[in-house]
């Protein structure tokens, strides 16, 4: 059985989870955009989120864990209490998995347990990575090209206004856009980014 370690304040990691047995996450277009608000709402106070992308059964996060946790609400401050980002991590799981048990008359877990996470400890590792999973739906035949996929962070960075200082980090590990674009536009060789997969996914 594999272990997995906690989330330690100031690294990256790349985070991901599937359909518990292959079930679709997102049976609906709706699904993406609750899925991001819930994400902005349990997992932004606790890191910041570099990329991502959704796809039907699975998911991708390139994140940061917060070495100073923000408090979500003044019964937290009031109690001195920091939120764990494992635990985040879980009520947005738990609560996403409520709202589309309620819809579709569903019941029982969505998401498999435990959370998959990779320590990210170099930038030529972030790179690939960033690439990695704005590639991921055309590695799995949603779309010919990452510029048409509408549910992963690509269009985001680009479009990016100034004050979202987290998306303009992500470009500042391609020196400027035109990089950012070319990066993507390269074709990488899957060996060549295999040490930065978690898996198959």
């Amino acid at each position: 059985m594999q272990s997995f370690e906690p989330l330690i304040p100031g690294k990256f990691y790349h985070i991901y989870n599937k359909g518990i047995n292959g079930e679709n996450l997102f049976k609906s277009r709706e699904n993406y955009p609750y899925f991001l608000s819930l994400l902005e709402r349990h997992i932004e106070p606790v890191a910041e989120i570099y990329a991502w992308c959704l796809l039907k059964n699975h998911f991708h996060f390139l994140l940061k864990i917060r070495e100073m946790q923000i408090k979500r609400s003044i019964q937290q401050l009031e109690a001195n209490k920091w939120i764990d980002p494992s635990k985040a991590m879980s009520n947005l799981f738990n609560a996403y998995a409520k709202a589309i048990n309620k819809v579709n008359g569903r019941t029982g877990g969505l998401f498999e347990t435990p959370f998959k996470r990779k320590l990210v400890n170099s930038e030529i590792y972030l790179k690939h990575l960033v690439f990695y999973i704005h590639n991921n739906p055309v590695k799995h035949g949603f779309c010919d090209s990452i510029v048409e996929y509408p549910w992963s962070s690509y269009l985001s960075i680009l479009s990016v206004a100034k004050d979202n200082k987290t998306m303009n980090k992500t470009l500042g590990w391609f020196d400027k856009k035109g990089d950012f674009i070319e990066f993507h536009n390269h074709h990488h060789d899957q060996k060549e980014i295999f040490e930065y997969i978690f898996d198959d996914d």
